[in-house]
């Protein structure tokens, strides 16, 4: 857990006791920090209970001489309307913080490097986490990524913390200055918190705020703001920029659209060698890490050995199970259409499990993509909305409901698939808060399901 003990003897708020929160609330007490600390849920409420932290109605407690409220990220304090502690702590003069500014107040000596974009930040960060360890260096993952950095090991100089960041804890970390940050792209996403499109991409300009001596801001150029913003970024000094593309040959950048990722003019790997970065999404998120790592010396040898032996991430593209010659890939992470088009992308025949709490572009620019998909299977709150989608563009489909449904009925149809090399794709196109609590326990339910499966069969098979 990272020392806190500097805010010895402050007062220190946090609202939001889910895993940073409480995370943080703890680490505060232990660093000797007067903490008041609420929850309007009784499940974190009774968390934070259970691990010894007292609790304080934010909403009616006397704010006077808290240094700052750390707000978990997922409360609003902008957009569409402030949180009502956010607006208390706004109105009585009150930073208002997230866990990461913490750490690195805390760790000031440590490299940082961030990863930022709407899609393919956590795979970055886990690809770049997982070179840094290979060749040896003392590396701390998480952030956004779902380990809470408070409960981080302390990093000194010539040590890194990688840390996914979304647009919210962007917003949330005024000091952090990365010594190096990548922004993939950007699509449309959570405009209601940031106040439309503007917003959002102001936010994700804050990767690039001024603070470590010599910055490397590294882009994607793929899509029209990223792309800009690069442009922009160069004309105004004061950091190096590095453009990154998997769809175009980068002269005096990092490109992989053929597959094979090119470091200017020399190749370093053949892409299409690494299983676990299927795809042209795979190929910009393997170029933003390669990019970070030279930034953070690492020789191109080294990163291009590293990403043959990089296992992969849980929920995006994760390879199941293969029944009846069936592969049966979760990719739960794909909360968002532009996030599905990846997966739908990468493979043919698709029996499609789709579905959950719809995106305000529903199924928006996944046209193209039809033809890979056999047969869809819906789940979830977006039932009907999707099912007259599909049917105006011919797609067969079925109404499961549930993943339990969903699973036995498509692993049915893609078995008897004329064409073999059937694929069941888990690729919601949708947020999963009308059914789960998170991504994760989705992509756990579709496994769970597909295991299931599994044992049905072998407990059938003849003795």
């Amino acid at each position: 857990m990272i020392d806190l003990s500097a805010l010895k003897g402050q007062r220190y708020a946090v609202m939001g006791l889910a895993r940073s929160g409480l995370t943080a609330a703890r680490a505060l007490a232990a660093g000797g920090a007067e903490v008041l600390a609420w929850d309007d849920g009784a499940a974190g409420r009774e968390a934070a209970t259970k691990a010894g932290i007292a609790l304080t109605d934010l909403h009616s407690a006397d704010l006077s001489g808290v240094a700052a409220l750390v707000l978990s990220p997922g409360i609003p304090h902008t957009f569409p309307a402030p949180h009502s502690v956010a607006a208390r702590a706004k109105a009585a003069g009150v930073p208002i913080i997230g866990d990461v500014e913490l750490l690195r107040r805390a760790q000031p000596d440590a490299t940082y490097l961030g990863i930022t974009g709407t899609n393919g930040k956590s795979t970055t960060t886990a690809l770049t986490g997982h070179i840094l360890k290979e060749v040896g260096l003392r590396v701390e993952v998480g952030g956004n990524l779902g380990i809470p950095v408070l409960s981080f090991a302390p990093l000194g100089k010539g040590d890194v913390y990688v840390l996914e960041m979304s647009s919210y804890q962007l917003e949330l970390t005024p000091s952090l200055g990365f010594d190096a940050a990548v922004l993939l792209n950007i699509t449309p996403d959570h405009l209601d918190r940031h106040g439309g499109m503007d917003g959002y991409v102001a936010a994700k300009r804050l990767a690039f705020q001024p603070g470590a001596p010599a910055p490397v801001a590294i882009l994607g150029i793929d899509d029209p703001h990223t792309a800009a913003m690069a442009d922009a970024l160069e004309a105004e000094g004061g950091r190096t920029v590095i453009r990154i593309s998997a769809e175009q040959h980068v002269p005096n950048g990092i490109s992989a659209p053929d597959g094979i990722l090119m470091d200017g003019g020399t190749r370093i790997i053949d892409l299409r060698d690494c299983p676990a970065l299927p795809g042209r999404h795979n190929w910009q998120n393997a170029c933003a890490a390669y990019a970070l790592c030279r930034a953070a010396g690492v020789g191109a040898e080294a990163i291009a050995a590293a990403m043959r032996t990089f296992p992969g991430l849980a929920h995006r593209q994760q390879l199941v199970a293969t029944l009846d010659g069936v592969r049966f890939i979760n990719d739960s992470k794909a909360t968002n259409a532009d996030a599905a088009a990846k997966a739908l992308a990468c493979y043919a025949p698709i029996y499609w499990i789709l579905g959950g709490k719809p995106k305000d572009t529903g199924l928006e620019g996944l046209d193209g993509f039809m033809p890979n998909v056999a047969r869809a299977f819906l789940i979830g709150e977006a039932t009907e909305d999707f099912a007259a989608w599909l049917s105006a563009r011919g797609v067969a489909f079925e109404r499961c409901g549930t993943m339990a449904n969903a699973v036995p009925a498509a692993h049915a149809a893609a078995a008897k698939d004329p064409a073999g090399k059937a694929v069941v794709l888990l690729s919601p196109a949708c947020a999963s808060f009308d059914q789960y609590p998170n991504f994760e326990v989705r992509g756990d339910d579709f496994v769970r399901q597909v295991r299931a499966l599994a044992n049905d069969k072998n407990q059938g098979a003849p003795a």
